[in-house]
C-alpha cells in the first residue's frame, strides 16, 4: 500500500477530492481492487462497503450514466431504464474511458472527463464508512456514505 507518489490517474482523484474540499486519502495497493471482493479484501471491511462505480449508456440519447452500487447489489437495469426513460445498455470500455478518463475497474465517483448523470444505491447510506475507486483497479478511498451526494451531484436511488 502506498499513500506518496500516486499513479497519475489515482493522482488526478486525489486533486478532485482536494479540488471539492475533502480531505480523503488515496491508498494504492500492489493487489488489484477491481472487483468488489478484492477491494473489500484489501482493506478489510465488508463487500457492501465497497462503492463500485458502473457505467451504463442510454440506448437513444447515447449518455453516459454512472450507478454507484454497494459491492453487495446487482444493479436492476429494468428500475434504472424506467427511471431515465430510454432502454439502457453496458457500454465498451472505450466508451467508459472516454466519457470518464479512467478504466472499468478504476472509476471513481468524481473527477470524470465529462459530467455524468450519477445515481447512488441507498443500500450505501447505511455504514458508517465505504470505499470507492480512485483511479485505477488498485487504488482506493475511504469515505463517508452522506459525502457521496455533494461529492458527485448525484441522486439516491433504490438499484435492486
Amino acid at each position: 500500500m502506498t499513500k506518496s507518489l500516486l499513479s497519475p490517474s489515482a493522482q488526478r482523484v486525489q486533486d478532485a477530492l482536494r479540488g471539492r474540499g475533502f480531505a480523503y486519502e488515496v491508498i494504492e495497493f500492489a493487489q488489484t481492487t477491481r472487483s468488489a471482493a478484492e477491494a473489500a479484501a484489501a482493506v478489510g471491511c465488508s463487500v457492501g462497503q465497497i462503492a463500485k462505480s458502473l457505467v451504463f449508456k442510454t440506448q437513444h440519447s447515447g449518455r453516459p450514466l454512472l450507478v454507484i452500487a454497494s459491492g453487495a447489489n446487482r444493479v436492476n437495469e429494468k428500475r434504472l431504464r424506467d427511471l431515465v426513460g430510454e432502454p439502457i445498455a453496458k457500454p465498451d470500455a472505450d466508451f467508459v474511458r472516454q466519457q470518464t478518463g479512467f478504466i472499468i475497474g478504476g472509476v471513481p465517483p468524481l473527477g470524470h472527463t465529462e459530467p455524468l448523470t450519477t445515481y447512488i444505491d441507498e443500500d450505501l447510506l447505511q455504514y458508517e464508512t465505504i470505499w470507492a475507486a480512485a483511479g485505477t483497479p488498485n487504488a482506493v478511498f475511504r469515505l463517508a456514505p452522506a459525502d457521496l451526494l455533494p461529492l458527485t451531484g448525484g441522486q439516491t436511488i433504490k438499484v435492486t
